[in-house]
């Protein structure tokens, strides 16, 4: 029986290829805090931890304290064939450090499936390695940004993404700005929009109401309220057609329950930074499932590692939410990925890898 070993923690900052900013925070470059478990007979499965004070709460010094603490302390000794029970182990070391405990779940789960033979999606019952995902366009202040987010739609669309998310709440005028894109990018193209937690209820009615009568065609919404204010999360379901997406409102499955018993969302977005890893992902999945509720994957600002594990939940849940793209486009923003092997992106295509587990072959430091 093969058991884990040791755990790695490398810290490597990327820059990002341009600006992203939403209605909460403005970012230049992350810390990838990047996991690195290695089992007893050499193999290593590896996973990341997105950081930010302002959604996880949690910062690489957290993520350090956590994952060189009690989390290498719950799981060193335990097979790398139970990754759910490891997850588990997790789960119960630590109250919250989500992204912490994603990087560990995570690079278990990659251990499990080399140890397997197979690439991770496989592992968790996919088909396909390939996912779509959207493209993010960042949110704009005021009026002055907004002919600069015109040229990034149609630059995006022309370089091959059907769906583009609209980053908004910041302070512009959303109606003016989603219009100028639809106008710019026309009606093959499928917008989304995220207001990142920056409206109040009645106010999120009276913008997406006003899309709706301009006949903008918005796929959906995504956390138009405070992740707290599910009786505004919920307001503004039952007053718009437009689809509610909740993100920041549902972590788990206990979160998720919530919501759906209020009716307070249309969809929910799995995040692992908010489950804590894959086993709490795919829970999230099946009670949604259960409750006719759609799903779709996303991401925090995050490197190609927490991509690859996030693509493969994706490719788990694919077709739940009718064919709509994921939302997986975080490894576009970095100048350079801290490890080679993994995914590779194609326009809007993540393609996974064929080799066992995530198929990262080494780390890379980033200069």
């Amino acid at each position: 029986m093969t058991t884990i070993a040791e755990v790695r923690l490398h810290r490597r900052t990327v820059q990002l290829v341009r600006p992203f900013v939403t209605a909460v925070r403005t970012a230049t470059s992350i810390d990838a805090m990047l996991v690195e478990v290695v089992d007893r007979d050499g193999r290593s499965g590896w996973g990341e931890a997105p950081t930010s004070w302002r959604v996880t709460g949690e910062s690489p010094e957290s993520v350090t304290a956590a994952v060189e603490g009690p989390l290498s302390e719950a799981v060193v000794g335990m097979p790398i064939d139970d990754p759910a029970g490891a997850s588990l182990a997790l789960e119960r070391s630590a109250v919250r450090n989500s992204a912490a405990r994603m990087a560990m779940d995570c690079a278990i789960y990659d251990l499990a499936a080399q140890q397997a033979g197979v690439a991770l999606h496989a592992l968790l019952g996919a088909s396909a390695a390939r996912v779509r995902t959207d493209m993010t366009l960042s949110a704009v202040a005021e009026a002055a940004g907004i002919d600069e987010l015109v040229e990034t739609a149609v630059r995006h669309r022309d370089a091959g993404f059907h769906t583009l998310k609209l980053k908004v709440g910041a302070g512009a005028d959303d109606v003016a700005a989603m219009r100028a894109v639809r106008d710019a990018v026309g009606r093959e193209i499928t917008l989304r929009a995220d207001a990142n937690q920056g409206w109040m209820p009645e106010q999120a009615v009276d913008i997406i109401r006003a899309w709706e009568d301009l006949g903008l065609a918005v796929q959906l919404i995504e956390q138009p309220v405070h992740r707290d204010d599910l009786d505004g999360l919920a307001f503004v379901t039952a007053h718009v057609d437009t689809p509610v997406l909740a993100d920041e409102s549902v972590w788990t499955t206990r979160d998720a329950r919530e919501v759906i018993a209020r009716h307070a969302a249309d969809l929910i977005n799995i995040k692992l930074a908010k489950t804590g890893g894959i086993r709490e992902a795919l829970a999230v999945r099946d009670l949604a499932a259960s409750a006719g509720i759609a799903t779709i994957v996303g991401c925090m600002m995050e490197s190609q590692v927490g991509i690859a594990a996030a693509a493969a939940v994706a490719a788990a849940v694919d077709g739940s939410a009718a064919g709509m793209a994921h939302d997986l486009d975080a490894g576009l923003w970095m100048s350079e990925s801290p490890v080679l092997g993994g995914i590779r992106y194609d326009g809007e295509t993540v393609t996974m890898s064929d080799q066992p587990g995530l198929g990262i072959i080494d780390f890379s430091p980033v200069e």
